[in-house]
């Protein structure tokens, strides 16, 4: 990290002999962005913040590197944060930090949202929280962190090959130190962002997690509604103070009639905007809690009448490949997945559609082999002791040994039952081949089509899966469907070779 005085950005455009700064792309209340490049990596974009307070004291300056420096190594501990890479002060007492550039949307741009994607953002912000919450370590103490200042302008929603929308906050730390630095320079105790502050930042008391969790409240109100808990008269102190500490707010139901939500999501919001933070939920965790046992069907009940699940959006297997193979490029080996002969389930956007998709990595020169094999499934569930479903892919091809390609989804899982209700609704899924030779390519996509009966079955048993009662014996039914399995694989080779030997016996007496 880089410490040093600097010259002034608007007057050479270069920052400390590294950064070229290119152009405007923001500003606010905070101070300025500016999109730059890292001359020193190959023109690789960057974003520089340049706050709006100005600071000439030496010992702020130290404080502002030591909350540059906890950010920055908070950034390297979670996905859903933005990555913070330098820091400095410019020659006019301006400072600065250097963060990587990224290409999305704010949260506010986007609301309101439908319950499955806010569902699925508000995840993300809150492992995001979670993290910072938890705290980092430096030199053996464990130093928690609190945003201060979290509001849909500081969450940035950028595209993802895989999360499709992947969630990231922004300037963790930041307001700590404009805060700091105001009270010392004017006296004045406050710093925020009115309507998202918690009653204990409006009274200038010491903040803990909590606060950001009332923050967090207010911020999934807006995501579900378009509006704010409270209207009040002016968007001056006062009238938010009055509000956040003696209004209750509004009702979800009352603000958006029409809007359906589950109650256990419902009372998770309004217990997150109580007045005292002993009320409010005490963590993070609490919050994913709840978050994570909202079932995927169940959003896409609340959000469309479920006849619909079974009404293909993506009629045409060879439209699905098509758009697909435009995107192909952008697909890379996850960092999770060791690079072995592995397949595993993966679910994708596509043109507004969620899409179960199927990732296998194989030797280059068996993908080229399986490219024209016929391709089938089969489906197989259990309900006891414990809702777990195979789904089975075969590559076929009379000349070569089939290949297997089993995955098992437990459907207690939320993320699996998205899985399936998307295999519902698409009516076929692609198969993404990536080689087992560097550099780990995707190279080849295939699609395979799911019959009508298999589909209604997924349906049926998604159902089920809804109504059963948690179970925690994955690994009984995992092995229940493993017997099944095998059986499986010889009526699906045998019904195969009847139908071989059919359409040859047709070949001949045409």
């Amino acid at each position: 990290m880089n410490q040093s005085v600097f010259a002034s950005p608007h007057s050479t455009g270069l920052v400390a002999n590294r950064y070229q700064l290119q152009k405007l792309i923001g500003s606010g209340g905070m101070g300025e962005v500016f999109l730059a490049t890292d001359i020193l990596l190959g023109e690789t974009p960057v974003a520089i913040k340049f706050l709006a307070q100005t600071v000439c004291d030496s010992k702020i300056q130290k404080d502002f590197a030591r909350e540059a420096l906890m950010s920055a190594s908070l950034s390297q501990k979670s996905l859903h944060i933005v990555r913070a890479y330098d820091y400095g002060v410019s020659d006019t007492g301006k400072p600065f930090y250097v963060m990587e550039y990224l290409n999305g949307k704010g949260l506010k741009e986007l609301i309101p949202l439908p319950l499955p994607k806010f569902i699925h953002l508000a995840r993300q912000i809150c492992l995001g929280l979670q993290c910072a919450h938890q705290g980092i370590q430096i030199d053996g103490k464990v130093y928690p962190l609190v945003h201060r200042d979290i509001k849909p302008a500081n969450i940035l929603v950028v595209p993802d090959p895989i999360l499709v929308q992947l969630v990231k906050i922004l300037d963790f730390g930041i307001a700590k130190f404009i805060n700091y630095a105001t009270t010392a320079s004017t006296n004045k105790g406050f710093h925020g962002t009115l309507p998202y502050c918690s009653p204990e930042q409006l009274e200038g008391e010491n903040l803990d997690s909590r606060s950001d969790i009332y923050s967090l409240g207010v911020i999934m109100f807006e995501m579900l509604t378009g509006a704010k808990p409270w209207q009040p008269e002016t968007d001056l102190f006062g009238a938010w103070y009055k509000a956040h500490n003696f209004e209750k707010p509004r009702a979800i139901a009352d603000v958006k009639p029409n809007l359906k939500i589950p109650s256990q999501l419902n009372n998770l919001i309004m217990a997150c905007l109580e007045k005292k933070a002993s009320d409010r939920p005490q963590n993070v965790g609490e919050i994913l809690q709840i978050i994570n046992s909202i079932d995927p069907l169940q959003c896409a009940i609340f959000s469309t009448n479920i006849s619909s699940l079974a009404t293909p959006k993506l009629t045409s297997g060879y439209e699905l490949i098509a758009a697909l193979k435009k995107q192909s490029h952008q697909f890379t080996w996850p960092q999770n997945k060791p690079i072995q002969e592995i397949v595993f389930p993966q679910q994708l956007n596509l043109n507004q559609n969620n899409l179960a998709t199927v990732w296998l990595m194989l030797p280059k020169k068996e993908i080229q082999l399986r490219a024209n094999c016929q391709i089938h499934n089969r489906f197989l569930f259990v309900t006891s002791p414990h809702p777990m479903l195979l789904w089975v892919t075969l590559l076929y091809n009379q000349k070569l040994e089939p290949k297997w390609l089993p995955c098992y989804l437990d459907t207690q899982n939320p993320l699996n039952r998205q899985l399936i209700i998307s295999l519902v609704n698409n009516a076929s899924y692609p198969l993404i081949c990536f080689t087992l030779e560097a550099p780990h390519s995707c190279i080849q996509i295939l699609n395979s089509d799911i019959e009508p009966s298999q589909r209604q079955k997924l349906q049926i048993w998604l159902e089920q899966s809804q109504k059963l009662p948690l179970a925690s014996q994955a690994h009984v039914s995992k092995n229940l469907l493993k017997q099944q399995y095998k059986q499986i694989q010889s009526q699906m080779l045998q019904q195969l070779s009847s139908t071989h030997h059919m359409e040859q016996l047709a070949k001949k007496l045409s």
